[in-house]
């Protein structure tokens, strides 16, 4: 098993900043993609961004040049910089993990942006 622990969410005004992270923790062999994702009410689930098992990053389009994924191989944790946040960025946000293409998901944390 596979337990993702995620943090850092909250409220913050537009043009504002936060910083996620998401710690790793179980039986971890091989990962094949770790990152972020986020669901907004009524909205389907969608990639925010992802690090590859090679260490390649993916950004949404409309995260690009605001958010900022990195990773800690050491610790299995990685980090999501936002900034200059928008109230349309407000979701639940997702830490995922998958192996062995299999998909695990940590609880989600809540980010809130005020327009």
């Amino acid at each position: 098993q596979v337990q993702l622990v995620e943090s850092g969410g909250g409220l913050v005004q537009a043009g504002g900043s936060l910083r996620l992270s998401c710690a790793a923790s179980g039986t971890i062999f091989s990962i094949d993609a770790m990152g972020w994702y986020r669901q907004a009410p009524g909205k389907q689930r969608e990639l925010v961004a992802t690090f590859t098992g090679a260490g390649i990053t993916n950004y949404a389009d409309s995260v690009k040049g605001r958010f900022t994924i990195s990773r800690d191989n050491t610790k299995k944790t990685v980090y999501l910089q936002m900034n200059s946040l928008k109230p349309e960025d407000t979701a639940v946000y997702y830490c995922n993990l998958r192996q062995f293409n299999w998909d695990y998901w940590g609880q989600g944390t809540q980010v809130t942006v005020s327009s």
